[in-house]
């Protein structure tokens, strides 16, 4: 091999090993629960550093829902044993309405009581369906034998 195919060589995969490290170090941050905002049934997160893979959400809530109970009381199912968990980005953090297109929370005082709206796990359950998950990407269940499939 010539010398300056070795430097080409070693220099992809240097940058590999640096791309692979930091890919590393994201999916092994702590998510950060910034705020928890509840109305009824009905459980708003904000969070900083969440996965960035749905497969990784998902597991994240698996591993972390009876922490979360106990810690914010989320979920907080209805009577009839109904709860919905949004998981948002927290972003820039609170900022002011803009009368149109950001989620504000009646149980802060404004003006700086709303996000950006940027959702990154939708966790329901019903008592017809099961807990379920939508992310961008689409749906998820859990079936019968407790495997995560994307709904069809």
């Amino acid at each position: 091999m010539k010398v300056s195919h070795k430097r080409t060589f070693f220099a992809l995969f240097l940058a590999g090993c640096v791309l692979a490290g930091y890919l590393l170090w994201l999916s092994l941050r702590p998510v950060d629960i910034v705020a928890v905002h509840q109305s009824h049934h009905y459980s708003d997160v904000l969070v900083k550093t969440f996965p960035f893979t749905d497969k990784g959400k998902i597991n994240w809530w698996l591993k972390n829902k009876d922490r979360l109970k106990s810690r914010y009381d989320i979920p907080r199912p209805a009577s009839y044993g109904n709860y919905t968990v949004i998981f948002w980005d927290f972003g820039d953090g609170y900022t002011e309405t803009d009368g149109y297109d950001r989620l504000c929370f009646t149980d802060m005082q404004p003006p700086t009581n709303c996000i950006e709206k940027d959702a990154q796990l939708y966790v329901g359950y019903t008592t017809e369906r099961g807990e379920y998950f939508i992310l961008e990407s689409g749906e998820y269940d859990i079936n019968n034998s407790g495997k995560i499939q994307k709904r069809k």
